[in-house]
C-alpha cells in the first residue's frame, strides 16, 4: 500500500472481519522448530568481535579459514608420534 508523504501510515491496516481461527492450515509456530532447526547463533568475544567490521567480514573470513582448512589438512600428533 502506497502512501504519499502527505499521508499518515495507518497503524493497523488489518481488517476485523479476517478470522484466522477458521482458515484451515494456520497454526502458530508451524515452522518454527524448522526454523530453529538452521539457525546457528554464535557470541563471538568482545576482542574478536572488535576485529571485524559487520556479520559479512566475520562470514567472510570463516569461509577463507574452511577453505585454507581444507587445502591443509592437520596431522593428528597421536598418530605422527605413534610409530
Amino acid at each position: 500500500m502506497a502512501t504519499s508523504p502527505n499521508q499518515p501510515v495507518p497503524d493497523d491496516d488489518l481488517q476485523p472481519e479476517y478470522d484466522f481461527r477458521s482458515m484451515r492450515g494456520v497454526v502458530r509456530g508451524k515452522y518454527a522448530a524448522r526454523y530453529r532447526e538452521r539457525l546457528r547463533m554464535v557470541r563471538l568475544a568482545e576482542d574478536v568481535s572488535a576485529a571485524f567490521a559487520d556479520e559479512a567480514a566475520v562470514n567472510a573470513a570463516l569461509r577463507e579459514y574452511l577453505t585454507w582448512r581444507q587445502e591443509h589438512p592437520t596431522v593428528n600428533p597421536i598418530q605422527s608420534t605413534a610409530g
